[in-house]
């Protein structure tokens, strides 16, 4: 029978042992929108076995420029439904939990079974929620941004340097204020649900801030160090 993984299991990286375990794993993630979707469809056809979706917010039509799980049919309706039948359609194989909502420290344990967080959101305190929750429960998760034509990801482990580390005055653009590309929106989610395969695969990573221009094909890595005084490591 050909195998839908089979040419994911040729890959040394992964092979037979190491489908099973992504089979085997959850991952959350938080905000179904330009890199949600990417990321989450990523995971699905990889066979990442249970996905946990938040989102509280409907499909607008301005959203199909980059959302790549949504079509025309679904502008109105609410992301996390739209998005979960289109998972089903693509890897009906796949578990997938919804949730409408908007994140908020009433409601953060949602998160509490993941085995994974991907950061998909578009703002600065659903973020830090996140940072100080998942330093607080000791889980791995990554941060995800992309606006006009360049954004950053890094994936930020238990012992390592947080968000707070280096992230602390957000300027007030936004998607909606300047615009965004939808290649480094793909890109950017692309280079996140790699990063979400080795973790899944207990690969070794380095807590590197990735940035990406991709208007310009500028690719760089930044070392990050903790901060004295971090309020979350702290």
């Amino acid at each position: 029978m050909h195998h839908r993984y089979s040419r994911q299991i040729l890959l040394k990286e992964i092979g037979k042992e190491g489908q099973a375990i992504l089979q085997n794993k959850k991952v959350a993630i938080v905000g179904i929108g330009a890199l949600g979707t990417v990321a989450a469809e990523l995971l699905a056809r990889a066979g990442v076995g249970s996905l946990i979706l938040i989102d509280r917010d409907m499909v607008e039509e301005s959203n199909l420029q980059r959302q790549t799980l949504f079509d025309e049919k679904d502008v109105g309706k609410s992301k996390v439904t739209a998005a979960e039948k289109r998972i089903n359609n693509i890897n009906s194989t796949i578990k997938t939990e919804t949730h409408a909502i908007h994140l908020n420290s009433q409601n953060i344990n949602t998160l509490k079974d993941a085995d994974l967080i991907l950061d998909c959101t578009d703002n600065l305190q659903t973020r830090f929620l996140i940072n100080d929750y998942c330093r607080k429960e000791k889980k791995t998760w990554i941060y995800a941004a992309a606006i006009k034509t360049s954004g950053y990801v890094m994936p930020i482990l238990p012992q390592g340097p947080c968000l707070q580390c280096f992230l602390f005055v957000s300027s007030q653009e936004t998607c909606d204020t300047v615009g965004v590309l939808n290649t480094i929106t793909v890109s950017i989610a692309s280079l996140q649900a790699t990063l979400a395969l080795k973790i899944l695969l207990g690969k070794e990573i380095k807590s590197v801030l990735h940035h990406y221009d991709i208007w310009n094909q500028n690719f760089k890595k930044l070392t990050i160090k903790k901060k004295e005084n971090c309020p979350t490591c702290a």
